[in-house]
C-alpha cells in the first residue's frame, strides 16, 4: 500500500462499505487471525514447556518486565496519534517517525547499559547479558510503528493480521529449534528479537512508504502531546499489569516466577484472544459515532454483552478446568502453575468488561481522562499486591480478582461521565450472564465431585476425563441458565448471527474495506489502541 498521494495527503482505501459491515468484518478478521496466532503460541508454549525449566522462562521475564514497557513507547501513543489526527499527511507522518526512531534508539542504549543494575537487584548476574540482547526490540519495534498505523487508518485488517501471524510463526520457529539445540534461555531471546524484526520487515513491505526528512509547522506538537498522554496511561496500566512479575521475581526467584508466569498467561488468554483484537475495531466504530449519542450507547451496550455472553462462560469453564488444561498441556512438571490458576479464574469474565472502558476514553479522544484513571488503578491493584505478597503467588492472583472485581463499575462509570452513559444501562447489559456463569459452575462442581471415580483419576486420561466432563457439563448448565434468565434464545440467536457477519467465507483475504463516506464518518476520527506487549508471548 501507498498510503499517500503525490500531493503527500493520505490516500484511504477506495473501497467502499457501511459501517456497521466494516466493524463487524474488522472484527472477523482480527478475531480469526488472533486465533490463527493464539494456536501457534499454543504450539510453542506446549513445546518449550517441555525442553526448556521454568528458571528459564522466570529469567527472560525478569528482564521483560522492564524491556516491554520501553518497547510499547511508541506502539502504543504514537498509533493512536495517527488513528486519531482528522487529518495525517506525509510531512507529519515523517515527523512523527523520525522521532518515534530517534526515542527508540535512545531507550536501546539506555536499557543495554541498566543491564547490570537489573543484575544486581535481582542477584541474578545472567540478567545483564539478557537484557542487552533484548535491548535490540526495543529499536526494532520502533521502526514499525508508523507502517503498521498507516496500515490501520487504511482498513487494512487483514494485511496487519496476517504480517502478525507470519511474525509469530518465525518467532516460535527459532526459539523451538534453538531450545532444541540446548540453548536454554537464550532460545526464548533470540524468539524475541526474531518477532520484532520479522514485523519491521513485514510492515515495510506491506506500506510503500519512505519518510522524508522532517519539516517544521506541520502540526507535529498536537500529536506528539496526544501520543504523551496515552503512552502515560499505558505507562501506568503496564506498571500495574507487571508489578506482580516484580514482587514475585524479587521475593521469590525465578523458578516460583516461571510458575506464576505460566498460570498468568492462561488468565489473560480470553482478553488477548476477544478484547485486544476486537479493541482496535470497537474503538474505531464508536469514535465515528460520537455525534449521535443513541448509536453510540446501543453499539458499546452490544458490544458488552457479547464480551459477557462469552467472557463469562468461558472464565467459569477454565476455572474448573484450567488445573488439568495445565497438566496435560505442560506436564506434571507444571503442577504449581495449575494450582496458581485456581486462585485466577473467577475474574476472566470481569476483566473482559473492564478492559471496555479504554473504548469509551479513546473513542472520544479523553485520553488525559484515561491516563488519571490508570494511576487510581495502579494505586489500588498495588496495594493489593502488596497485601497479598504473604500468600505467595497465589495471593497475587487472588488480588488481581479483587483488584477487577473492585475496579469494574467505578472506571465504566468514570468513562462514560462525559456522555452521559450511566452505569444503569452497563450493569443491565451483563448481570444476567454473572448470575448464570455461578450458577451453572456451582453446579457442575457439585455434580462431578458426586462422581468420585472421575473426581479422583489421576493422569493425562483423568485429566482429559474432567475437561470434557466439566466443560459439556458446565455448557449445558450456562446456556440453560441464560435462556432461563432472558426468558428465550435472543442472545445465542444474536451471537450466532454476529458470528456468521464477522467471517464472510471467500473475502477474508481481501482488504477491509474503508468506512462509507457520510458526515460523521469524514472526521476520520477513530482511535485504535495497540495491542499492548505488556507481557511478552513466548515467555
Amino acid at each position: 500500500m501507498k498510503p499517500f498521494d503525490g500531493s503527500g495527503v493520505f490516500r484511504p482505501n477506495a473501497d467502499g462499505g457501511g459501517l456497521r459491515r466494516l466493524a463487524v468484518r474488522g472484527a472477523g478478521v482480527t478475531v480469526v487471525s488472533q486465533s490463527l496466532g493464539f494456536a501457534i503460541q499454543m504450539i510453542a508454549t506446549v513445546v518449550l514447556a517441555r525442553l526448556l525449566t521454568p528458571g528459564d522462562f522466570g529469567l527472560v521475564t525478569m528482564v521483560t518486565t522492564f524491556s516491554l514497557l520501553l518497547l510499547n513507547c511508541g506502539l502504543n501513543g504514537f498509533t493512536e496519534a495517527i488513528l486519531q489526527r482528522e487529518e495525517i499527511d506525509h510531512s507529519l507522518a515523517s515527523n512523527l517517525f523520525w522521532i518515534n526512531v530517534g526515542l527508540g534508539l535512545l531507550l536501546m542504549i539506555g536499557f543495554a547499559s541498566a543491564g547490570p543494575l537489573l543484575a544486581r537487584f535481582y542477584g541474578e548476574p545472567r540478567v545483564a547479558a539478557v537484557a542487552v540482547a533484548m535491548s535490540v526490540t526495543i529499536f526494532f519495534t520502533c521502526l514499525s510503528v508508523q507502517h503498521l498505523a498507516l496500515l490501520k487508518r487504511a482498513m487494512r485488517f487483514s494485511a496487519v493480521s496476517a504480517n502478525d501471524i507470519l511474525a509469530r510463526s518465525i518467532s516460535v520457529a527459532v526459539s523451538v529449534l534453538l531450545a532444541s539445540a540446548g540453548w536454554g534461555y537464550w532460545a526464548l531471546v533470540a524468539g524475541a528479537v526474531a518477532l520484532a524484526l520479522s514485523t519491521s520487515i513485514g510492515a515495510w513491505a506491506l506500506c510503500r512508504w519512505v519518510p522524508a526528512l522532517p519539516r517544521r509547522g506541520v502540526g507535529t506538537v498536537p500529536m506528539v502531546w496526544f501520543a504523551m498522554n496515552t503512552y502515560g496511561r499505558f505507562v501506568m496500566n503496564y506498571f500495574t499489569r507487571n508489578l506482580d512479575n516484580l514482587l514475585v521475581g524479587w521475593r521469590f526467584g525465578p523458578q516460583p516466577l516461571g510458575f506464576y508466569k505460566k498460570a498468568y498467561d492462561l488468565f489473560v488468554l480470553p482478553a488477548n484472544q476477544l478484547s485486544a483484537p476486537l479493541t482496535t475495531v470497537a474503538v474505531s466504530t464508536l469514535s465515528r459515532l460520537t455525534g449521535d449519542p443513541i448509536q453510540y450507547r446501543r453499539y458499546y451496550l452490544s458490544a458488552l454483552s457479547l464480551l459477557a455472553f462469552v467472557g463469562m462462560g468461558l472464565g467459569a469453564d477454565l476455572t474448573l478446568v484450567g488445573k488439568d488444561l495445565v497438566l496435560l498441556l505442560l506436564g506434571p512438571q507444571w503442577e504449581e502453575s495449575g494450582r496458581i490458576f485456581t486462585f485466577f479464574g473467577p475474574g476472566i469474565g470481569i476483566m473482559l468488561l473492564y478492559y471496555t472502558h479504554g473504548w469509551i476514553h479513546l473513542s472520544i479522544g479523553r485520553a488525559d481522562r484515561w491516563f488519571r484513571w490508570g494511576i487510581v488503578e495502579f494505586t489500588v491493584t498495588g496495594l493489593l499486591f502488596l497485601a497479598g505478597l504473604r500468600w505467595g503467588p497465589a495471593g497475587i492472583a487472588v488480588a488481581w480478582v479483587v483488584s477487577f472485581s473492585t475496579l469494574t463499575v467505578p472506571a465504566l462509570w468514570y468513562a462514560g461521565r462525559p456522555i452521559s452513559l450511566g452505569i444503569v444501562p452497563v450493569i443491565g447489559a451483563v448481570w444476567k450472564y454473572l448470575l448464570a456463569s455461578a450458577l451453572a459452575g456451582c453446579g457442575s462442581a457439585v455434580i462431578i465431585r458426586g462422581i468420585p471415580s472421575l473426581a479422583l483419576a489421576s493422569g493425562s486420561m483423568g485429566a482429559i476425563g474432567r475437561i470434557v466432563v466439566f466443560s459439556a457439563l458446565f455448557g449445558a448448565l450456562y446456556l440453560g441458565a441464560v435462556i432461563l434468565l432472558h426468558r428465550g434464545c435472543d442472545p445465542i440467536r444474536d451471537v450466532v448471527a454476529l458470528l456468521r457477519e464477522m467471517v464472510p467465507w471467500g473475502r477474508l483475504s481481501r482488504p477491509s474495506p474503508a468506512v462509507a463516506t457520510t458526515p460523521w464518518h469524514q472526521r476520520e476520527r477513530g482511535a485504535h489502541p495497540s495491542p499492548s506487549k505488556e507481557k511478552d508471548l513466548v515467555t
